[in-house]
């Protein structure tokens, strides 16, 4: 891997080179140079918000192909300054459900935006079986094609787009109602588990 060098003109009208391995990356005279050269990144947040990662093949599917997208992309927002923190958030409950603005599962949101607006689903063996009862999970369309998870090339494009293609999500625009589908699963476990 090739070292990374920032290079500042610095108000006292010396030039320093940054190494990312070097710590002194002042030109050593007074001029307190070290205080102009500082890497901000503007943190951006992805949820993947689920029901099972043990047996939902939706939701294991979803986590490989995220991951996979996450290493493909990180880097690129890196340079663009730009710092990813993953979130993975087991939706256990109504509770949980309303704290994320959760509608079906499995779901990804960068910066609390659904990297896909329209919601659609199919029934769920996996779920299903886990929670007793028939249950609908989430399906994803992408280039014409319906899939129960993700590609990994939609994931990418979805997080591109909610950085740099629409607006801030309005949290305050919709009072959440926990979807009938979502009630049925998280009683289903319930029963199960008693």
């Amino acid at each position: 891997m090739e070292k990374l060098k920032m290079v500042n003109e610095n108000s006292c009208g010396c030039s320093s080179e940054r190494d990312e391995k070097v710590e002194e990356i002042c030109c050593g005279s007074d001029c307190n140079c070290k205080e102009d050269i500082k890497e901000t990144f503007e943190k951006i947040t992805i949820d993947f918000l689920y029901l099972d990662l043990n047996e939902c093949t939706r939701c294991c599917g979803t986590d490989e192909n995220l991951d996979e997208a996450i290493d493909e992309v990180q880097n690129v927002l890196k340079l663009a300054g730009k710092e990813i923190e993953v979130n993975k958030v087991n939706i256990t409950d109504e509770k949980l459900a309303r704290k994320y603005g959760f509608y079906s599962s499995p779901t990804i949101k960068v910066n609390g935006i659904d990297i896909q607006e329209n919601i659609t689903e199919d029934n769920c063996q996996s779920c299903g079986d886990l929670c007793g009862d028939e249950v609908d999970c989430r399906t994803w369309f992408y280039k014409g094609k319906t899939y129960t998870e993700p590609p990994k090339e939609l994931i990418v494009e979805g997080i591109l787009s909610s950085i740099y293609g629409q607006k801030p999500a309005d949290k305050n625009s919709n009072e959440y109602k926990l979807p009938e589908n979502l009630k049925k699963f998280f009683e289903g476990r319930k029963k199960e588990r008693s």
